[in-house]
C-alpha cells in the first residue's frame, strides 16, 4: 500500500519501542534566574525528518546543544538509543560521534578540499596521533605492513567520503577548496562531513538561512531525497540510515522537509502551572505530523495552508495562550495510521 502524497511504499509497524531513536524526558533548562525551557517530553522514532519552529529566543538551539550534549540539560534527560534496533540506551551527558549538528554558518576548513574536509571526521575517529603525524615524516620508515594497512584505511575513508559527496550532487566539487564553492555547495559539503560519521541523529540549526530561495529550494530536495532513502530502507525491513531534526523559521519549510512538525514556544498558559519555574519558559505546545512529498513532486500549499495557519496561531501569537498538551496530536494520529513516510503504519 501507498500513502496518498507519495507515490512509493512506506514502512510497516512503526511506533514500537524498538524503534525510537531519541527521547527527551523532562528537561528542563535555566540560565541563572530565567529558566528558557520547562519540562520537553517527546520521542523521535528512527528515520523521522522532525522540524522544530519557534518564535525566536524561545531556546531552540539551546535544545539543539542538550541534545548534541555541550550544554546539558540541568534538569530532565536526552537519551540516545543505538545498536541495530536502536535498543540500546544512552543518555546524552558530553558530545559524542552518534549526534552531529550544521549550523547557519559553514564549519569547513578553508586549508582542506572539500573531499578532505567530510574525510577529515573518520581520520580523526579511526587513527591515532601516531598514525596522523609519525607516519608522515620523511626520516620515518614504518613496517610495511602497518604502512599498507595505514594506506587502505586512508583509501577507504576517502572513497566513502567522495561516494557522499557524489550523492549530495557535488562530485565534480571534491578537489575544490571552500572559498571556490558557492554557499549551497558549501552547506552541502557542511551536511556531508556530518553524515559520513554515520550520526544516530543528525542537528541542523537553520542551515539554510543564509541562502537565497532557488539555493535553498535545492537544499530541500537534497533533504527530501535522503527522505526518499529511508522510506526505501524502511519499506525493505532495514533501519532508516537518517534521523534529522531541523530547526527553521519558515513554516512552509518545515511542514515541506518534515514528516513531523514540533512547536516550541513560550507563549501557553505557563502563569497557571503550579511550578513557578514554568512562568516565561518555552515548551513543546504543538506536535502533529506533516504531509510528505517526493523530491521531484509538485508543492500542493494548499495542503500547507490549514497547518501553516494552526502553527502560526499556536506557537508564535503571543495573545494565544492555551494548555500546552491541547495540540499534541502527534502520536494519536501515528496510532490512527495518519501518518505518512516512515510513520505509515501500512506496508
Amino acid at each position: 500500500m501507498t500513502n496518498t502524497a507519495m507515490n512509493i511504499p512506506t514502512m510497516a509497524g512503526k511506533g514500537t519501542a524498538g524503534n525510537i531513536a531519541l527521547e527527551v524526558c523532562r528537561l528542563t533548562h535555566w540560565f541563572g534566574p530565567r529558566t528558557v525551557l520547562f519540562d520537553l517530553n517527546f520521542e523521535v522514532m528512527a528515520g523521522e525528518f522532525v522540524a522544530l519552529v519557534g518564535p525566536s529566543g524561545c531556546g531552540k538551539t539551546t535544545l539543539l546543544r542538550a541534545i548534541l550534549g555541550t550544554h546539558p540539560a540541568r534538569e530532565g534527560t536526552v537519551t540516545i538509543y543505538k545498536g541495530p534496533a536502536k535498543t540500546q540506551p544512552m543518555v546524552v551527558r558530553r558530545p559524542g560521534r552518534d549526534r552531529g549538528i550544521v549550523f547557519q554558518q559553514y564549519s569547513l576548513f578553508p586549508d582542506k578540499t572539500a573531499l578532505e574536509n567530510v574525510a577529515l571526521g573518520p581520520k580523526f575517529d579511526e587513527s591515532s596521533i601516531p598514525d596522523r603525524v609519525v607516519r608522515w615524516l620523511p626520516r620515518y620508515r614504518p613496517h610495511h605492513k602497518a604502512r599498507l594497512s595505514w594506506a587502505r584505511l586512508r583509501r577507504a575513508q576517502l572513497d566513502e567520503a567522495a561516494a557522499l559527496l557524489e550523492k549530495l550532487k557535488l562530485d565534480g566539487a571534491g578537489r575544490k577548496y571552500p572559498h571556490e564553492l558557492s554557499g549551497g555547495m558549501r552547506q552541502r559539503v557542511a551536511i556531508a562531513q556530518a553524515l559520513v560519521m554515520k550520526p544516530s541523529i543528525l542537528l541542523l540549526d537553520e542551515p539554510f538561512g543564509a541562502l537565497d530561495e532557488a539555493t535553498r529550494e535545492e537544499l530541500q530536495t537534497m533533504l527530501l531525497e535522503l527522505y526518499t532513502e529511508n522510506v526505501a530502507a524502511a519499506h525493505q525491513g532495514l533501519m532508516p540510515p537518517y534521523t534529522i531534526i531541523i530547526v527553521t523559521h519558515e513554516i512552509n519549510e518545515a511542514i515541506l522537509v518534515g514528516d513531523r512538525v514540533l512547536g516550541l514556544s513560550q507563549y501557553w498558559n505557563s502563569a497557571e502551572h503550579p511550578d513557578p519555574r514554568a512562568k516565561g519558559a518555552a515548551t513543546i505546545v504543538y506536535d502533529d505530523i506533516a504531509p510528505v512529498f517526493l523530491p521531484t513532486q509538485a508543492r500542493d500549499f494548499g495542503l500547507f495552508i490549514k497547518q501553516r495557519e494552526e502553527i502560526r496561531r499556536l506557537v508564535f501569537d503571543p495573545n494565544v495562550l492555551q494548555g500546552r498538551e491541547k495540540a499534541l496530536r502527534f502520536w494519536d494520529r501515528v496510532g490512527c495510521g495518519d501518518g505518512q513516510g516512515v510513520l505509515s503504519n501500512d506496508g
